[in-house]
């Protein structure tokens, strides 16, 4: 055998993912920044802020899904490596340009809150809503609104029906865009976020129902979903939902005067006896804003709030999670050091590992949702 084909051969099998997964943490840096070098401006890494030091270290760009999904559109890097979860490589690849390619280091970062939303079953749920006379397939009845945090399956379908796409920060924005066109909203997939920006709007809780797709017509009466001006699905963050009432009480009776801010995703009750609610980028700037001195128990995950307390000790403030025991997004822990560096130094190989692709006829639907996302700010 030639050294040229052992050379490659030797390569091809360096490039297997299972010879990666083997080696500790640390011995990837050194490579990894190999690789970003050698692929220079070919190749952008972007890093949701839930995602693990280890990695995150490595993004060019760092925010929420949306935001990311936004700089990817902005660059004209060939490749964009999302170090997130599924939904959010998929709204990447629908903002992306012509030519680029979006690549999930793992396909199995998923998302819990995205799966509790599947399309057959919001079909089913819109079919019998029609035939309750309280929509169309035109949407005219109902307007129907998904989280970013969605399959494109699910953006594509309300996009097709009038609907839109909304971000936790905007959604206040987005129930207003959808009231000016109907009386009612169903809202997918998670009842926190839908109930919390419902109640902040002055929409009584007993106005809002939730259908729960595995029960027969959602499990709510005819005359509830008559009444109702908001049906919210059945779905929750995993990381989020475990934030409960006495974790603020607890906080609070251990540090006197601590402020406590969470995310939307969190229960009523949790955001209810909050000092502040916001966005993950809303709840950054919360404490960037607060003077010296200023302490804060924040309800979001855990890498995020670790992260928070050691830069913003250097501005001489505290921030602790709003619980001890840590709320971990296991499916975003899932891109480790070894997953980044094998779809990067694949790609040096012009070899494109893990591609996410969002058929033609879905991108364009879900592309109309989150252009009318933007047209609300």
């Amino acid at each position: 055998m030639s050294t040229t084909v052992a050379a490659v051969r030797e390569r091809s099998v360096s490039c297997s993912l299972d010879n990666y997964l083997v080696l500790p943490d640390h011995t990837m840096d050194a490579r990894i920044a190999a690789a970003r070098r050698e692929l220079g401006a070919r190749a952008v890494v972007l890093g949701h802020h839930y995602q693990r030091d280890e990695v995150i270290r490595f993004a060019d760009f760092r925010g929420d899904s949306y935001k990311l999904a936004q700089a990817a559109g902005r660059t004209n890097a060939a490749y964009i490596v999302f170090c997130g979860v599924h939904f959010m490589a998929e709204s990447a690849d629908i903002l992306a340009h012509m030519g680029q390619q979006v690549i999930l280091p793992d396909l199995n970062a998923g998302c819990s809150m995205a799966d509790m939303a599947e399309i057959g079953q919001v079909e089913s749920c819109w079919e019998q809503l029609m035939a309750l006379d309280l929509t169309d397939d035109h949407g005219r009845g109902i307007t129907p609104l998904t989280y970013m945090n969605s399959t494109a399956a699910i953006k594509s379908f309300c996009g097709e029906r009038g609907g839109l796409v909304c971000t936790s920060s905007n959604a206040a924005a987005a129930f207003k865009w959808a009231f000016a066109r109907n009386q009612k909203i169903l809202f997918l997939p998670d009842q926190h976020l839908g109930r919390n920006t419902a109640f902040a709007m002055g929409i009584p809780l007993e106005e809002c129902v939730v259908w729960d797709p595995f029960m027969v017509q959602g499990g709510v009466t005819v005359e509830k979903l008559r009444s109702a001006r908001v049906i919210l699905w059945k779905g929750h963050c995993s990381v989020h939902q475990r934030f409960l009432p006495e974790h603020v009480d607890k906080v609070r009776t251990r540090f006197p005067g601590i402020q406590v801010i969470v995310h939307p995703e969190c229960r009523w009750e949790v955001c209810q006896k909050a000092d502040g609610i916001g966005s993950t980028e809303r709840l950054i700037k919360m404490i960037a804003d607060a003077p010296e001195g200023s302490k804060f128990a924040v309800g979001t995950e855990i890498h995020l709030v670790n992260r928070m307390g050691k830069d913003f000790a250097k501005e001489g403030k505290t921030v602790i999670t709003l619980d001890e025991s840590g709320c971990l997004c296991t499916t975003m822990f899932r891109i480790s050091p070894q997953h980044l560096c094998w779809a990067l130094e694949n790609l040096t190989e012009d070899n494109v590992v893990n591609r996410i692709q969002v058929p033609e006829e879905v991108k364009y639907w879900s592309r109309v949702a989150l252009d009318r996302m933007l047209e609300i700010g």
